[in-house]
């Protein structure tokens, strides 16, 4: 018998007013997965361990569509995949017909860097070997995140250019957490959701097992020094929160370096407005510019997987096949 509950996933209010996720219980939130898309479980296999993956798809199939991995924030340290359901990913899902890809990374909490990063990558190498499967152009690959995710995007991207085995079209760090370092907008900051002490925190436990000198890009990725050959860009970012400099800095290089990229600064404080304020003019006219520039983007933007170095094989059986609902 199917409960009462199934097939929503609830948001609710947590310890000291921080977000808990359940599956039961009233919620300030709830995403009826049902109303928009399909939610399957997949495992893959990398590395000695098995990385858990939700793959979001429209109830009606579209053809032609872009595939996103989309990377769930958290400070490095906490979060769930699941968290991509009332993401700005759960928009393109709803607008685009565009598959989404949820990875659950390692975190920081169990494993420190590069667990993370090593994690998302091999995803996004499962994503092009199951394009086709997964019903999307694998000349559309994209990745998106917010918060450590939107750092774990900008570090994945650099890392496919770098690996030249997977090409990305697009990229969409939101409001990321990039530089480990403190920042201008980072440093003595009281913002809601995060601030300096939280950002100190996450980092100290991500890169616990890296002195400060051995920090490279992929770990931090504002260490990076050449940014040429990465994905065009988009972003956008409060005006009062930590990640503001880091966040501007990056679009700025990436211009200087010949790559299409922007950022749209909105005023306030609290750090991933558009997830915790959804309601509110500010989030609504962030929505449309968000959708705005994927839209353009899934119209310009193609990254062909021709000539690309393979390694490996990544049809093993629980790589592939039809995977099982979120809800088995």
């Amino acid at each position: 018998m199917k409960s009462e509950n199934e097939g929503i996933l609830f948001l609710t209010r947590g310890a000291g007013d921080r977000p808990a996720w359940n599956i039961s219980g009233k919620g300030f939130c709830q995403v009826k997965l049902a109303n928009f898309c399909t939610v399957k479980k997949f495992k893959i296999k990398a590395g000695g361990h098995k990385i858990p993956v939700l793959v979001l798809r429209p109830l009606e199939p579209v053809k032609d569509v872009p595939g996103v991995m989309w990377i769930h924030g958290g400070g490095y340290m906490t979060g769930m995949k699941e968290m991509v359901l009332v993401s700005r990913a759960a928009d393109l899902v709803r607008r685009f017909g565009a598959v989404v890809v949820s990875p659950g990374y390692t975190r920081s909490v169990h494993k420190p860097y590069p667990a993370a990063v090593n994690d998302c990558y091999e995803v996004l190498r499962w994503m092009k070997s199951q394009s086709g499967e997964l019903g999307f152009r694998d000349d559309q690959i994209m990745v998106g995140g917010e918060s450590a995710g939107g750092g774990l995007c900008a570090a994945v991207c650099m890392m496919a250019r770098d690996r030249e085995e997977v090409r990305v079209a697009f990229q969409m760090p939101l409001y990321p957490m990039l530089d480990s370092n403190d920042t201008e907008s980072s440093r003595d900051n009281h913002g809601k959701v995060w601030d300096t002490k939280r950002n100190h925190f996450g980092w100290r436990l991500y890169l616990r097992d890296n002195p400060d000198g051995e920090v490279g890009p992929y770990a931090s990725p504002s260490r990076q020094t050449d940014y040429h050959g990465l994905p065009p860009c988009y972003t956008f970012v409060g005006n009062g929160e930590p990640f503001y400099s880091e966040t501007v800095l990056y679009v700025e290089k990436l211009k200087a370096a010949g790559v299409e990229a922007s950022v749209d600064v909105f005023p306030s404080d609290v750090h991933a407005f558009d997830v915790w304020m959804p309601g509110s003019e500010i989030a609504k006219q962030t929505v449309e510019s968000f959708c705005g520039k994927f839209a353009y983007a899934k119209e310009h933007y193609f990254a062909p997987q021709e000539n690309v170095r393979e390694r490996g094989h990544l049809n093993d059986p629980e790589r592939t096949g039809n995977g099982s609902s979120i809800l088995d």
